[in-house]
C-alpha cells in the first residue's frame, strides 16, 4: 500500500469516527453494554490508526 493510500485510509477512518461521535449524541448509549462495546472499538481503532501512521516510514511506493 503506497503512502498516499495510507493517508487516505486514515482520513476515511477519522471521518467515520467523527460521524459516529456525532451520531452518538442524544442516544442512551449505556443500554445493553453498548457504551462498553463502543469504547473498546474506539480504542482498537485508535491503536490501528497509530500503528498505520507509525508504519509510513516502512512503506515504500
Amino acid at each position: 500500500m503506497a503512502q498516499h493510500q495510507v493517508d487516505r485510509a486514515l482520513d476515511a477512518v477519522d471521518d467515520a469516527m467523527r460521524q459516529l461521535k456525532n451520531a452518538m449524541r442524544g442516544i442512551p448509549a449505556r443500554r445493553e453494554g453498548f457504551k462498553d462495546r463502543h469504547d473498546r472499538m474506539a480504542k482498537s481503532v485508535a491503536r490501528l490508526t497509530v500503528t498505520l501512521s507509525d508504519s509510513r516510514a516502512a512503506i515504500t511506493e
